[in-house]
């Protein structure tokens, strides 16, 4: 049976000692609804101003500048898209719990990160770590796993991502074939790699289909 949001909130409280900071991933493939479990965790949690913050992967994309030198724009998303180093090394710095952490923000509407856009700040004493590749089981991503106190696996049927992959395209103003198009050539091959790859007899698993 799928753990309810209180029953989860719990796992996360009953993994803290004293003032320890703790750092749980959220992993799932594009439109799992790990963003949303995400954004329900830090509410039930208390927000912000309880000590609870959100740390999304998508941050660390690469700048289409970047993409386009190395012929991966079109793959923008995929595993090869992100800047791992610089990932570890923030998440490294805010396990090392010595000062402030400020963390790119993906702005969807410009396509872009936003610099130093959030705080990891002192008072934060549970960071929920969001994205689709903090579980895989291969070089580079594979230096992530063990920096998780806690993991959740949003698992979702491949038939439901391929629907809620074109529903998304379709929203963004897309007409159907190109939506298929979009979601057939870069995100369903990226959400079939998560589920292939990911190292989740190290998570507890959420059905979100």
């Amino acid at each position: 049976m799928t753990p309810d949001i209180d029953t989860l909130t719990q796992m996360i409280r009953d993994k803290q000692f004293g003032d320890r900071r703790i750092l749980v991933a959220i992993v799932g493939a594009p439109a799992s609804g790990k963003s949303t479990l995400s954004e329900r965790l830090h509410h039930h949690l208390g927000g912000d101003e309880a000590g609870a913050v959100v740390v999304p992967m998508d941050g660390f994309h690469f700048d289409d500048a970047i993409l386009a030198k190395r012929d991966l724009l079109a793959r923008k998303g995929a595993p090869e898209t992100f800047d791992v180093g610089g990932f570890k090394r923030i998440l490294d710095a805010i396990r090392a719990d010595n000062d402030d952490v400020y963390v790119p923000v993906f702005d969807r509407n410009l396509e872009l990160s936003r610099g130093s856009a959030r705080g990891v700040l002192q008072n934060h004493r549970i960071v929920l770590v969001e994205g689709n590749y903090l579980l895989l089981g291969q070089s580079p991503w594979d230096q992530l796993a063990g920096l998780f106190d806690l993991s959740f696996f949003v698992d979702v049927p491949v038939e439901t991502l391929e629907r809620r992959l074109v529903e998304r395209w379709l929203s963004h103003g897309y007409d159907r074939d190109a939506a298929c198009r979009k979601a057939g050539g870069n995100d369903i091959p990226n959400a079939k790699f998560v589920i292939e790859n990911s190292l989740t007899t190290q998570a507890i698993t959420i059905n979100n289909g």
